[in-house]
């Protein structure tokens, strides 16, 4: 009988010390508007978790009107809760999202407590 492969436990991702970009495969993704009310943030994630559940159904579905607009609800939630848009922070600086970590402001933080 084959025994079972424990898996990791899964690790939380890296967050820039400023709390602005988790950092995933060392890409750095926006965070959600800190600001956010707790109950706002909860309706806005649950209607992103619906859109993405559109999207599966609409490509399952080969439906590309549904697609549109499911991926048009996926990119609404997500400028709603601060991850894509006009950036949440007041002070000026740019939007990395995307960008290696290794290749931003954040490149010496990142080589002492990213990966390898």
């Amino acid at each position: 009988m084959p025994t079972a492969r424990a898996r990791p436990a899964p690790t939380a991702p890296l967050v820039t010390p400023d709390g602005r970009y988790l950092v995933v495969r060392g890409r750095l993704w926006r965070r959600a508007n800190p600001a956010l009310a707790d109950d706002v943030r909860a309706g806005l994630v649950g209607e992103l978790m619906d859109a993405r559940r559109a999207v599966s159904r609409a490509l399952r579905a080969s439906d590309d009107g549904a697609l549109r607009a499911a991926r048009a609800r996926v990119h609404a939630a997500k400028v709603a809760l601060g991850e894509r848009g006009p950036v949440w922070w007041t002070d000026g600086s740019p939007d990395l999202n995307r960008r290696l970590a290794k290749n931003t402001l954040y490149a010496p933080w990142y080589a002492a407590h990213g990966p390898g």
